[in-house]
C-alpha cells in the first residue's frame, strides 16, 4: 500500500473481536492501536479542554456528539507515534464520522484499509453473554474464546472480572440492530472507495489474525 503510512479501520459488530485483532496488529506492525474508549478516557484523565466537554455529556448519560469525538480523534492522530500509520478501533462508527475523518487522512497522505470482521448475529449473542471485563483496566475476556489465565481475575492487574449489564440477550440483539443500521452505509462508503475487505470472524482468534494479515499484505 503506497503513501506515507496506512490507516487501518477495524469494523465489526459488538463481540466480533475487532479490539483483540487491533491489539495483535498493533504488536505485529508496530503501529499505535487507537480506540475511541481509550481516547475518551485519556482526555478525561488529562482534563484536556475536549475531555472536559466530553465529561459533561458522559456524566449526564448522554452520547458524546460526533463533532466532539471527531475533534478528540483529530488531536490524537496528530501525535508523533501516528507518523507511520495507525489502527482505528471503534471509529468511525457512522458515515458522518468517516466523512469527518477523510480530510485528516488526505492531509497526511494516508490510504485507508477498512477491515470488517463478519459473523452471524446468533454467534455474537452467545459470545457476548460469555464476555467479562476488568473494571480497572478495561481488558475484555471471553469464557469461550479468551478466558484468561487467572481464573476470573485480570491477567494484567489481578482485579476480579465483572460482566456488563448490557450483555444480556435482549440488549445484545438491540445493540446489534443499531450497529447494522449505522454501519451498512459506512461499509458501502469504503466499498465504493475499493478500501473494504472482510474476514470471517467465526473461527479461532489466531486464524482470524492470519486472514487479516493476508488482507493487509495484498493491499500493499
Amino acid at each position: 500500500m503506497k503513501g506515507d503510512g496506512v490507516a487501518i479501520v477495524m469494523l465489526g459488530p459488538p463481540g466480533a473481536g475487532k479490539g483483540t485483532q487491533a491489539r495483535k496488529l498493533s504488536d505485529s506492525l508496530k503501529l499505535p492501536h487507537i480506540s475511541t474508549g481509550d481516547m475518551l478516557r485519556e482526555s478525561l484523565k488529562n482534563q484536556t479542554e475536549l475531555g472536559k466537554k466530553a465529561q459533561q455529556y458522559m456524566n449526564s448519560g448522554a452520547l458524546v456528539p460526533d463533532a466532539l469525538v471527531d475533534a478528540i480523534v483529530a488531536e490524537r492522530l496528530d501525535r508523533e507515534d501516528c507518523s507511520k500509520g495507525f489502527i482505528l478501533d471503534g471509529y468511525p462508527r457512522t458515515l458522518a464520522q468517516a466523512q469527518a475523518l477523510q480530510p485528516l487522512l488526505d492531509q497526511k497522505h494516508r490510504k485507508v484499509l477498512a477491515i470488517g470482521i463478519e459473523i452471524e448475529d446468533s454467534v455474537l449473542v452467545q459470545r457476548l453473554s460469555s464476555r467479562w471485563s476488568c473494571p480497572k483496566c478495561g481488558k475484555v475476556y471471553n469464557a469461550q474464546l479468551e478466558p484468561g489465565k487467572r481464573n476470573g481475575r485480570c491477567d494484567e492487574c489481578f482485579e476480579e472480572l465483572v460482566q456488563r449489564k448490557d450483555d444480556t440477550e435482549a440488549v445484545v440483539a438491540k445493540r446489534l440492530q443499531v450497529y447494522h443500521n449505522n454501519t451498512q452505509p459506512l461499509i458501502r462508503h469504503y466499498q465504493d472507495q475499493r478500501a473494504y475487505c472482510n474476514v470471517t470472524g467465526d473461527q479461532p482468534i489466531d486464524r482470524v489474525f492470519e486472514d487479516v494479515k493476508k488482507l493487509i499484505e495484498n493491499h500493499k
